[in-house]
C-alpha cells in the first residue's frame, strides 16, 4: 500500500512535472485515468492500493472502481474497505507479489485494522442454561428453580 501524500510525489518524480497545487487538488484525477486504464486491460484496481495517512483508508475516489466496474455503490465504510481489501489480494495476486502459501486473505490497512479492532465491543459469552427448566444459569451453576 501506499499513502496517496507519498504516490503523489512518486507520480511527481517519475513524470518529472511538479506542481505546488496540493496533490488532493489533483491526485484524484490522475487515480481516475488509472482505473479507466486498468478496467480495460481486465487488471484489477490498483487504486485499492491507495489509502489515507491518518486512517489507512481508501479515497472517497474509490467509487469510481465500482462504478467502472458497473457494481453498485457501497454505502457502509466498512463495507468499502473490506472490498478495497479484496482488491489489493487481486492486486497482489495479479502482479505477481509474494504471497503466503495459502495465497493470502484480503487485510484492511493495518492502521485502519487496529482502529477497527479496538472499537469492536467485546461480547461477553452466554453463560450456561439449565437442561431442565432452560433458564439462564446463576453464577453459582445451579439453577434457583430446578435446583
Amino acid at each position: 500500500m501506499i499513502v496517496y501524500g507519498d504516490l503523489a510525489e512518486e507520480v511527481q518524480h517519475a513524470s518529472g512535472v511538479r506542481t505546488s497545487v496540493p496533490f488532493r487538488h489533483w491526485i484524484g484525477k490522475v487515480l481516475y485515468l488509472v482505473v479507466l486504464e486498468g478496467h480495460r486491460r481486465g487488471e484489477p484496481p490498483l487504486t485499492a492500493l491507495v489509502v489515507h495517512r491518518q486512517d489507512g483508508r481508501v479515497g472517497e475516489g474509490y467509487k469510481a472502481v465500482l462504478e467502472v466496474s458497473q457494481e453498485p455503490p457501497i454505502v457502509d465504510d466498512l463495507e468499502r474497505e473490506r472490498h478495497a481489501a479484496a482488491a489489493r489480494l487481486a492486486c497482489y495476486q495479479h502482479f505477481g507479489a509474494a504471497l503466503p502459501p495459502t495465497g493470502g486473505s484480503p487485510a484492511l490497512a493495518p492502521a485502519l485494522q487496529e482502529r477497527v479492532s479496538r472499537s469492536r465491543p467485546v461480547i461477553p459469552a452466554p453463560r450456561p442454561s439449565c437442561p431442565g427448566c432452560f433458564v439462564q444459569l446463576p453464577l453459582t451453576g445451579v439453577c434457583d428453580s430446578c435446583g
